[in-house]
């Protein structure tokens, strides 16, 4: 009986000590180096977005936030390599519109579900953009050959089963072609670079990832596929203005950790992130590139993607991308 008191005052003793190193952790997060995923190449503009918000988290919580691109598989290694992680507060991960899709497309079995949310900081529609002086420069002469023969135009932008695919061949759908070509790559900048060399045809990427490529006269956006105009780009079309066909879509981008990360290390992060995305700096940084700015924290975040999980799949069983 003695050996077992000593046993269980021992246990007590253990548990304690670990719970208030556990505490003290807590209290003193950061104290080393954060990492941050970023699920997509260099260059586009998950990249680009990510690299601004490390930025401002460094001098938000006084340690370095080292991004690290984790590419492959349209995104779902580096989307997995943040859900594996240890919940610890010290890997993070940019999270993207494809997590919405993956288990729709049959590409993983990840959901929002597997992840701590932290906060959405922004939502963008994409855009659909063409090589200029070619045969295809402008949504006519592009609406004209869906209908005569889509499958002899080559599209690209992403990945197979994501956004912009969904999006390009949702067009392709409403316009009643047959057969959509895509192009496969790890993100948008080397979809571009194919557009811009004359490999593909047509690219569907949000607008702020083509503007160098546009601003050099290489590349032309021809519509928005958002609800309404961008005020930055007041002469380009909506999708439903330029064609009559109107299925406005958005791609959206947040900052998240892996499942179980404890409470008060989630509170810390989402009220930095919520004072970051409401700084003039941060609003400025994102406008100067065309990005749009929203904000959803916490749980609001989890709602909302609870939301974007259920009208992507919606989408993506009538343009017939679901898999069983």
């Amino acid at each position: 009986m003695k050996i077992l008191k000593t046993f269980l005052a021992a246990t007590a003793a253990t548990t304690a000590i670990v719970a208030g190193a556990l505490s003290a952790s807590a209290a003193d997060y950061p104290d080393r180096p954060i990492t941050l995923i970023v699920p997509w190449g260099a260059g586009g503009g998950t990249d680009a977005t990510g690299r601004i918000l490390a930025t401002m988290m460094e001098e938000k919580l006084g340690q370095p936030v080292n991004v690290v691109n984790r590419t492959g598989g349209g995104s779902v290694i580096g989307h997995k390599e943040i859900a594996d992680a240890a919940p610890d507060g010290y890997t993070l991960g940019i999270i993207t519109t494809e997590l919405s899709m993956f288990h729709w497309a049959g590409m993983s079995d990840l959901t929002y579900q597997d992840y701590t949310t932290i906060g959405l900081y922004n939502a963008d529609p994409s855009s659909v953009v063409v090589k200029t002086g070619t045969a295809v420069e402008d949504m006519d002469s592009l609406v004209a050959a869906i209908r005569e023969d889509a499958s002899a135009i080559r599209a690209g932008g992403a990945n197979q089963g994501g956004l912009n695919h969904l999006a390009y061949v949702s067009l392709v759908n409403e316009l009643g072609g047959n057969r959509a070509f895509w192009v496969p790559t790890e993100g948008a900048a080397p979809a571009l670079q194919l557009l811009a060399s004359g490999a593909i045809n047509v690219g569907v990427v949000q607008l702020p990832e083509a503007q160098g490529l546009i601003d050099a006269g290489e590349l032309k956006a021809v519509a928005i596929l958002g609800a309404e105009r961008n005020p930055d780009h007041p002469d380009l079309p909506t999708i439903k203005e330029a064609t009559g066909v109107d299925f406005p879509i958005s791609g959206w981008r947040g900052l998240g950790g892996p499942k179980g990360l404890p409470e008060d290390i989630r509170a810390t992060l989402v009220s930095a992130m919520e004072e970051i995305v409401a700084s003039d700096e941060f609003v400025e940084l994102m406008a100067t590139r065309a990005y749009g700015v929203v904000w959803e924290g916490g749980d609001a975040f989890t709602d909302y993607l609870a939301r974007r999980d259920e009208a992507f799949g919606a989408a993506m069983t009538s343009a017939g991308l679901v898999k069983q």
